[in-house]
């Protein structure tokens, strides 16, 4: 859309283009466009011949021809109609299934900021309602336009031909349609860019009411939410039933105009006929012209707002498949594997490039070492993982592993070398043997099983029904929080990354099933570079550096006998809250 609302031709031919790699339904699709206009018009045309040679004029011998050529036309113009439909169609579907693949690809590819400004009901608008919107620019849209535009042009055409003063006459009445087409077209559009913007709303509004559905009934806010989703829906109908009401006034007043244009040319055609001005066959035929004249008109002003809609949506789309959200991934280097050396030089750090969260950042990590990070909520320690991992870019200093900046390494072939076990395992609907593989082909059955046996989780996945093919459900609801942390170790290992990242992976786990994490974490890290980010302090004394963070900053550094004996430091502080007699609430850290 362009700033007064109008079409925006250059957004219009960014979706045109979209169909380039199907050009051959594109062409197919105009050129039946083109050659329907004749066969459309050809019919009232032969009858009226019919009216005038062959029963007026008494040639009786041609009646039998002239009716099987007026099948045949008809039979053509059926055929060619079902196929200029079929074809558009199959080339609207073909552009959005190629497109939800761009817009599929290119989301996985954005950084995280994007999610964290973006609602993810937002990204599924675009990239299902929005798209199949665009289907309509092909399917009802541009080129059904032309097609109804030649036939316009033709029927006026072979009108003036046949009784230029019987067009004259059905014309009084044209000004009153095209206005109240105009006016249907501002009206519904308006209603259509609403009905967008609410169903936007809403998809944000159900994923996250549903992923979150535990927190609302947890806390007895089911009547809360239905309310606020009683005003959504509302809302929403409200704007559906606007874009109705629009078209329940517009097109009975569209019969209305053609019924009156039918009428003046039927009242001023006979006298017409009266007068051996206009003849019999002009007065049977012109009511077909009218019908092949008004129906293009009244059904232009409908189209044309199905491709203002296309385009707003193809806007929407075009503005996720433009954004600038990526990392830059202009590294060459593509390890096999890494030393596992990593180091932070003065790294500084903001999500919004003005507040930093991390200032200052350095430390290293010898090959094989472990590292741990402590420190209250919000001092930094998952930003550190996360831009290690590059899902955000540094403003500030540098990050090297085997002493060459990451931003040298190819990305995804950074990635492979360091795997994440995460406190919130996400585990996808498919079976464990699928969530531990990530459908990779290249990982076999066989060394998943090895990989569970090493890390000690094959004996609980041979339990459960159909073992390695359990089907797991959405978000792996129906396993326990201790088991989705061993199939995400699993997952970890069959990956045999060179960098391991633990982020609280213990945090959530219960006595009992602790010490089963923590001998998966020792042979997790074991002969590798580990991360280990910590909530239980005592799952890091074996550690060989300990950095404590407090408000994006190191205070403090060294192994858990060093910390410990700085009496008034940080680290010993938070050792000696966790390890009193105080209360459970009392020893959050």
């Amino acid at each position: 859309m362009n700033a007064k609302g109008g079409t925006d031709w250059r957004l219009l031919r960014r979706v045109l283009a979209t169909a380039k790699p199907f050009k051959s339904l594109f062409i197919q699709s105009i050129l039946l466009a083109i050659i329907i206009t004749p066969f459309s018009i050809a019919q009232p045309f032969i009858v009226q011949k019919i009216v005038d040679e062959n029963i007026i004029g008494g040639q009786k011998s041609g009646l039998l021809w002239m009716s099987i050529v007026f099948i045949v036309v008809l039979l053509i113009n059926v055929v060619m109609k079902y196929y200029f439909i079929y074809i558009t169609a199959e080339l609207g579907q073909s552009v959005i299934k190629d497109m939800r693949v761009k817009v599929f690809r290119h989301i996985t590819n954005l950084r995280l900021r994007y999610f964290d400004q973006t609602p993810i009901g937002t990204s599924t608008t675009r990239t299902i309602n929005d798209i199949e919107a665009i289907n309509n620019v092909f399917a009802q849209g541009v080129i059904t336009m032309a097609a109804d535009f030649l036939t316009l042009l033709a029927v006026v055409g072979i009108m003036f031909y046949s009784s230029w003063r019987l067009t004259l006459i059905v014309f009084i009445t044209m000004p009153f349609m095209i206005i109240t087409s105009y006016i249907f077209k501002e009206k519904v559009k308006v209603s259509y860019q609403k009905v967008r913007t609410q169903i936007a709303a809403m998809n944000a509004f159900l994923q996250e009411r549903i992923t979150g559905m535990k927190i609302v009934q947890l806390f007895n806010a089911e009547s809360q939410q239905n309310e606020k989703f009683k005003q959504i829906n509302r809302a929403y109908t409200s704007a559906n039933l606007d874009s109705v009401f629009y078209y329940a006034v517009f097109f009975p007043v569209v019969e209305l105009v053609s019924a009156v244009s039918l009428a003046l040319m039927i009242w001023l055609g006979a006298r017409g006929y009266l007068q051996d001005k206009v003849s019999f066959g002009d007065l049977v035929a012109f009511p077909l012209y009218l019908n092949l004249l008004f129906r293009p008109i009244r059904f232009l002003a409908d189209k044309f707002n199905t491709l203002q809609m296309g385009l707003v949506a193809s806007e929407r789309v075009f503005k996720i498949l433009d954004s600038q959200e990526i990392i830059t991934n202009k590294g060459s280097i593509k390890p096999d594997k890494l030393e596992g050396i990593v180091e932070f030089q003065h790294v500084g750090f903001a999500y919004d490039d003005e507040n930093f969260v991390l200032e200052d950042i350095s430390f290293k990590i010898e090959k094989g070492h472990t590292i741990a990070l402590v420190g209250s909520t919000g001092s930094g320690k998952s930003t550190i993982i996360n831009i290690l991992n590059r899902f955000y870019d540094i403003q500030k200093g540098q990050i090297l592993i085997d002493n060459k900046d990451i931003k040298d390494y190819e990305l995804s072939a950074l990635r492979d070398r360091i795997a994440i076990v995460l406190q919130d395992v996400f585990l996808f609907e498919g079976t464990v043997l699928d969530n531990i593989t990530l459908r990779d082909h290249n990982i076999s059955e066989q060394k998943v099983i090895e990989a569970a046996k090493t890390i000690g989780a094959h004996e609980f996945i041979e339990k459960l029904p159909g073992g390695y093919y359990c089907t797991v459900s959405e978000r792996g609801s129906n396993l326990s929080v201790g088991q989705r942390q061993l199939i995400s170790f699993v997952r970890a290992l069959v990956f045999d990354p060179d960098i391991l990242i633990l982020d609280e992976a213990t945090s959530s786990i219960d006595t009992e099933s602790e010490a089963v994490i923590q001998y998966a974490i020792e042979k997790l890290i074991n002969r590798r570079t580990s991360i280990i980010i910590a909530h239980r302090l005592s799952t890091i004394q074996h550690a060989d550096l300990i950095l404590v963070l407090s408000d994006g900053r190191i205070v403090e550094r060294g192994n858990h006998q060093m910390l410990l004996n700085n009496e008034n430091g940080h680290y010993k502080e938070l050792y000696d809250i966790q390890f009193s007699d105080l209360t459970p609430a009392q020893n959050i850290i």
